[in-house]
């Protein structure tokens, strides 16, 4: 059973949303996101797309900012997290 990869977190502003993603790699770990407006076909049935209206652009650039804000706030968890990682390792040599 294959288990789908899910966003590490969303930002969502009306029918945009972004979805933050994180990629680790040999390099570490960095965060892409993916952008999408929401609708509903004519049957009612919830779809997605890429593309924008004049009137969703300007929503669409808040939902950026606002993801990018999200993706700094979670390298700095990264960062802190490595942090208490070495200083805990550091700490256990020492008291052996």
């Amino acid at each position: 059973m294959t288990t789908a990869t899910q966003p590490i977190a969303r930002v969502k502003l009306g029918a945009i949303q972004a979805a933050i993603w994180k990629n680790v790699s040999e390099k570490g770990t960095h965060y892409n996101a993916t952008i999408e407006r929401g609708y509903r076909d004519a049957n009612g049935n919830p779809k997605s797309t890429g593309s924008f209206g004049t009137n969703d652009l300007l929503l669409a650039i808040k939902v950026m900012d606002l993801a990018h804000t999200r993706m700094m706030e979670l390298h700095r968890e990264d960062r802190e997290a490595e942090r208490a990682q070495q200083e805990a390792a550091a700490n256990a040599g020492h008291q052996r």
